[in-house]
C-alpha cells in the first residue's frame, strides 16, 4: 500500500491492468470476431434461416453465463480468483471446440451456451479490484473497457478476412486457441492476488444482504440495460449501414475502427473528471443522457449514412465510460469480504443484457422492424436514468498513514483498526510500525484512531 496522496498508478496496478485487460481481450476476441460474419454463415446451415434463432445464437453465451456468473463469483471469493479464472476459460474452449464440429444452428447454440459457462468476468473483475486502489481502479476498469472496445474493432476487420480463409468453424477453433493463451497469461503475468484470509476479521455478509442492496441493483439493472442495448443495436446496424451508404459487409470496419478509437480519445477527459474532481456520479448520468441521445439519432437517422456513423461514435463514447465507471462503482460499495458475490450479480445482469439483446432485437427485427429495436433502446434509456438519478455518490475513499507508538501492543491492532467508523481497510507494517488506512472521508474522525494508535486525542 502506498502513502497518501500518490498520484501514480504503481508497476504493481499497472501489470494488473494490462495483463487483466489482455485475458479479457482474448476472450471477447473469440466472441467479437463471429459477430460480422455469423449472420451470413448460419443462412447456410439447417435453422439458420431463422432471424430469432440467429439473434439467440449471438446471445447464447450470455444466458449460461447469466446462470454462472454469481457461482463463480462466490467461488473466487473462497477458492481464489485465479484457480476460477482457469477453469472457466478451459470451458470456454470447449464451448469453441463444440461449436467448430456443429452440424447446425442448435448445435451452434450449444456450444455458445457452453462458451458462456466460462463466466469468469466477475473473478476478473474482483481480482482487477484486489489489486487496485480506489484511487486507480476506475483507470484499470477502464483500460479492461478499452481493450473491449480495441478488440471488437480489430475483430470486424479481421473476422471477414479469416471467414474467407479458415471458415467459421476455423474461427471457433481459433478461439479455443486463444482462450488456452488467456490460462498462461493467468499463470504467469497477473500478479498474485492478496490472500483469501484477507478479511477473515469482518464479519460475514449473507448473499441476501448484496443482492438486495438497493445501490448495488441501482448499478446491476444499469449493465443489464446497457448490454441489452448494445447487442440488440448490432442486429440491425449492420443492414443500415449496407443500405443507407451501400457498404459492403467485408468494408464495416472502416466505420467501425475510426470511431471506437476515436471514442477511447474523447472518454479520456470524463474519466479523468470523475477521478480526479470526484464527480463519477454526474459523468455516470451524462453518459446515460449521451446513450439516450444516440439510440434517438439511430432511430431518425437510420436512412442517413453519416448520420449513422456521427450517432455511432455517441454511443461508444458513452458505452466505454459506463464499462469503466460501472464495475469500479460496484467494488467501491460492496463490502471487501463478499466483493467477489457482488461482481457475480453484477455480471450475472450484464449476461442477462446480452442474451436479452440478441433475443430480442432479433425478434423486433424480424416482426416489426430496425426502427422498434432503437424505440426499445431509448424507452429503456430512459428508464435507467430515471432510476440513475436517485443514486448516492460513491463514498470519497483516500488512503492515509499513521505512526503506531512504541508502547501500543501490536496484536490484533488491524482487527481494531478496521472496526473504526469510517476504516474500510488497514495494513499494520510491524517492523516500521505504521499503520496504512484506506478510510472513508464522510464521516471520518481521527480522534479514536490516534488513541488506538497511543497518540493524544
Amino acid at each position: 500500500m502506498r502513502s497518501p496522496g500518490s498520484e501514480k498508478m504503481t508497476p504493481l496496478e499497472k501489470r494488473a491492468g494490462i495483463s487483466l485487460a489482455s485475458i479479457f481481450a482474448l476472450r471477447m476476441l473469440g466472441l467479437f470476431l463471429i459477430l460480422p460474419v455469423f449472420a451470413e454463415y448460419a443462412k447456410h446451415i439447417p435453422g439458420g434461416q431463422d432471424l430469432t434463432l440467429v439473434g439467440i445464437a449471438l446471445g447464447a453465451y450470455g444466458l449460461t453465463q447469466a446462470c454462472l456468473q454469481i457461482a463463480f463469483g462466490m467461488a473466487s471469493d473462497r477458492y481464489g480468483r485465479k484457480r476460477v479464472i482457469v477453469f472457466g476459460l478451459v470451458l470456454f474452449s470447449i464451448g469453441s471446440v463444440v461449436a467448430a464440429w456443429a452440424p447446425d444452428i442448435y448445435w451452434t447454440i450449444a456450444g455458445r451456451c457452453i462458451q458462456g459457462a466460462g463466466a469468469i468476468s466477475a473473478a476478473v473483475t474482483a481480482l482487477a479490484a484486489d489489486l487496485t486502489t480506489d484511487a486507480h481502479r476506475t483507470k484499470v476498469m477502464a483500460m479492461i473497457g478499452s481493450s473491449i472496445g480495441l478488440v471488437f474493432a480489430g475483430s470486424l476487420v479481421a473476422a471477414p478476412l479469416l471467414y474467407a480463409a479458415i471458415g467459421m468453424s476455423g474461427i471457433f477453433l481459433l478461439t479455443a486457441v486463444l482462450a488456452l493463451a488467456a490460462i498462461a497469461v493467468v499463470l504467469w503475468v497477473v500478479p498474485e492476488p492478496p490472500p483469501l484470509d484477507l478479511h477473515a476479521h469482518l464479519p460475514k455478509v449473507r448473499f441476501a444482504q448484496v443482492l438486495g442492496d438497493a445501490q448495488l441493483l441501482r448499478l446491476n439493472l444499469g449493465i443489464l440495460l446497457l448490454h441489452l442495448i448494445q447487442v440488440s443495436m448490432f442486429v440491425v446496424v449492420p443492414a443500415a449501414l449496407i443500405q443507407s451508404g451501400s457498404l459492403p459487409l467485408p468494408e464495416h470496419w472502416k466505420v467501425y475502427l475510426p470511431v471506437v478509437l476515436a471514442s477511447f480519445i474523447l472518454m479520456v477527459p470524463a474519466i479523468i473528471v470523475a477521478e480526479k474532481k470526484a464527480r463519477m456520479k454526474q459523468v455516470f448520468l451524462g453518459a446515460i443522457v449521451l446513450l439516450f441521445l444516440s439510440q434517438v439519432g439511430l432511430l431518425l437517422g437510420r436512412r442517413d449514412f453519416l448520420a449513422i456513423v456521427v450517432m455511432l461514435l455517441v454511443f461508444f463514447v458513452a458505452f466505454n465510460i459506463l464499462e469503466a465507471t460501472l464495475p469500479s462503482l460496484i467494488s467501491r460499495i460492496a463490502p471487501p469480504q463478499a466483493k467477489g458475490a457482488a461482481l457475480g450479480v453484477y455480471n450475472t445482469s450484464q449476461a442477462f443484457g446480452l442474451f436479452l439483446g440478441g433475443a430480442l432485437g432479433g425478434w423486433l427485427a424480424k416482426h416489426i422492424g430496425p426502427q422498434a429495436v432503437f424505440a426499445l433502446a431509448i424507452g429503456l434509456s430512459v428508464i435507467w436514468l430515471l432510476v440513475a438519478l436517485s443514486m448516492r455518490a460513491p463514498p470519497v475513499i483516500a488512503m492515509r498513514e499513521y505512526a503506531i507508538k512504541p508502547h501500543v501492543d501490536l496484536a490484533g491492532l488491524r482487527a481494531r483498526l478496521v472496526g473504526l467508523p469510517g476504516v474500510r481497510d488497514a495494513v499494520v507494517e510491524p517492523e516500521k510500525r505504521i499503520a496504512y488506512l484506506k478510510v472513508n472521508l464522510e464521516g471520518w474522525d481521527e480522534g479514536p484512531l490516534r488513541s488506538l494508535l497511543g497518540e493524544a486525542s
